[in-house]
């Protein structure tokens, strides 16, 4: 968790800058308001508890959240500045607790209305915050040393790469299309964290 806390910073930092343009920044304070001491609070958490209970939680709630947001797509219920800050505590915490919540994000930033870019830029640069809260908490109580920082660092350089290299394909799709990836990005990310709940890895 510690080492992908490092990457997620790196790979965060990057989509800001392959669409700084684009960031709404009203979204980020919002969200930032309340997701930065949340998520120090969860990552203090988190040094003290077994989080497989909470990744395999999350795991159904990703796979929940897919046909949630089609249906408040389809009622034509929308997201309101005022619901970000909420919406940034409590997945502000979870953020703390486990490997990655990017995923939770989605709907609500695509509720917003924010597609491709915007959506991009605004929801790295709200998480930006609370990564960093993140790790400095690990980096307090020694959970994230110089060994676990420079893998992170390894890691996070090619998911910059990455980052840059999609952007041709997110200017190719419509706002139909990228919401149907994100979809998908948020079923494979609550299988995956699923399986890592019920089979954790043992040395």
């Amino acid at each position: 968790i510690s080492i992908m806390a490092v990457t997620a910073l790196m790979a965060n930092f990057s989509r800001v800058m392959v669409w700084w343009r684009e960031v709404d920044w009203k979204v980020c304070g919002a969200y930032s308001l309340t997701g930065i001491p949340c998520a120090a609070l969860g990552a203090h958490t988190l040094l003290q508890l077994d989080s497989r209970i909470i990744e395999m939680a999350l795991g159904i709630f990703f796979l929940l959240m897919i046909p949630l947001r089609r249906r408040l797509q389809s009622g034509g219920m929308k997201v309101r500045l005022w619901h970000m800050a909420p919406v940034g505590a409590v997945i502000g915490f979870l953020t703390g607790i486990v490997v990655s919540t990017g995923p939770i994000n989605t709907p609500f930033f695509l509720g917003y209305g924010l597609v491709k870019g915007a959506y991009l830029s605004t929801e790295a640069m709200a998480s930006l915050g609370v990564y960093a809260s993140k790790a400095l908490v690990f980096r307090q109580f020694g959970a994230l040393s110089w060994d676990i920082l420079w893998k992170g660092l390894i890691i996070g350089s090619s998911v910059m790469a990455g980052s840059a290299f999609a952007k041709r394909f997110v200017l190719r799709m419509d706002a139909a299309q990228f919401r149907l990836l994100m979809d998908g990005i948020i079923l494979l990310a609550g299988l995956s964290m699923l399986v890592t709940a019920i089979f954790p890895h043992t040395p």
